[in-house]
Protein backbone atom coordinates (compact mmCIF):
# COMPACT_ATOMS: atom_id res chain seq x y z
CA UNK A 1 0.00 0.00 0.00
CA UNK A 2 3.15 2.24 0.97
CA UNK A 3 4.67 1.93 -2.65
CA UNK A 4 1.27 3.06 -4.55
CA UNK A 5 0.90 6.24 -2.43
CA UNK A 6 4.82 6.62 -3.47
CA UNK A 7 3.91 5.85 -7.27
CA UNK A 8 1.02 8.36 -6.93
CA UNK A 9 3.36 11.34 -5.78
CA UNK A 10 5.90 10.49 -8.06
CA UNK A 11 2.78 10.55 -10.86
CA UNK A 12 3.54 14.25 -11.91
CA UNK A 13 6.86 13.53 -12.09
CA UNK A 14 6.10 10.85 -14.91
CA UNK A 15 3.86 12.92 -16.71
CA UNK A 16 6.03 15.76 -16.99
CA UNK A 17 9.16 13.70 -18.42
CA UNK A 18 6.61 12.39 -20.96
CA UNK A 19 5.60 15.89 -21.96
CA UNK A 20 9.55 16.73 -22.33
CA UNK A 21 9.43 14.04 -24.55
CA UNK A 22 6.18 15.08 -26.42
CA UNK A 23 7.16 18.62 -27.08
CA UNK A 24 11.17 17.32 -28.02
CA UNK A 25 9.21 15.09 -30.99
CA UNK A 26 7.74 18.00 -32.05
CA UNK A 27 4.54 18.19 -30.10
CA UNK A 28 5.22 21.15 -28.59
CA UNK A 29 1.32 22.79 -29.08
CA UNK A 30 -0.02 19.84 -27.03
CA UNK A 31 2.50 19.12 -24.71
CA UNK A 32 1.97 22.57 -23.48
CA UNK A 33 -2.35 21.87 -23.93
CA UNK A 34 -1.90 18.91 -21.65
CA UNK A 35 0.69 20.80 -19.49
CA UNK A 36 -2.40 23.36 -18.38
CA UNK A 37 -5.13 21.12 -18.45
CA UNK A 38 -2.81 18.98 -15.49
CA UNK A 39 -2.14 22.14 -13.79
CA UNK A 40 -5.57 23.17 -13.45
CA UNK A 41 -6.89 19.68 -12.89
CA UNK A 42 -3.78 19.36 -9.18
CA UNK A 43 -3.71 23.14 -8.46
CA UNK A 44 -6.19 22.95 -5.13
CA UNK A 45 -5.63 18.86 -4.26
CA UNK A 46 -1.63 18.95 -4.89
CA UNK A 47 -0.11 22.34 -5.80
CA UNK A 48 3.46 21.01 -5.45
CA UNK A 49 2.47 18.80 -8.63
CA UNK A 50 0.52 21.50 -10.22
CA UNK A 51 3.82 23.90 -9.75
CA UNK A 52 5.93 20.76 -11.45
CA UNK A 53 3.45 21.52 -14.49
CA UNK A 54 3.66 25.19 -14.16
CA UNK A 55 7.44 25.19 -14.58
CA UNK A 56 7.28 23.23 -17.47
CA UNK A 57 4.82 25.28 -19.39
CA UNK A 58 7.62 27.87 -18.24
CA UNK A 59 10.22 26.09 -19.93
CA UNK A 60 8.52 24.96 -22.74
CA UNK A 61 7.46 28.35 -23.77
CA UNK A 62 10.42 30.48 -22.72
CA UNK A 63 12.00 32.20 -26.04
CA UNK A 64 14.85 29.97 -27.30
CA UNK A 65 18.23 32.28 -27.59
CA UNK A 66 20.07 31.80 -31.16
CA UNK A 67 23.12 29.76 -31.16
CA UNK A 68 26.09 30.02 -32.66
CA UNK A 69 25.76 27.75 -35.29
CA UNK A 70 21.90 29.72 -36.14
CA UNK A 71 23.30 33.16 -36.14
CA UNK A 72 26.16 32.35 -38.39
CA UNK A 73 23.35 30.89 -40.99
CA UNK A 74 21.23 33.78 -41.19
CA UNK A 75 21.28 36.28 -43.85
CA UNK A 76 22.08 39.90 -42.76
Amino acid sequence: MENDAKRARDLPGLLVLSLEKLAAAGEMEAACRLAGEAYVLLRHGDPRGAQRFNALLHRLTRPRRPTAASATNEAP
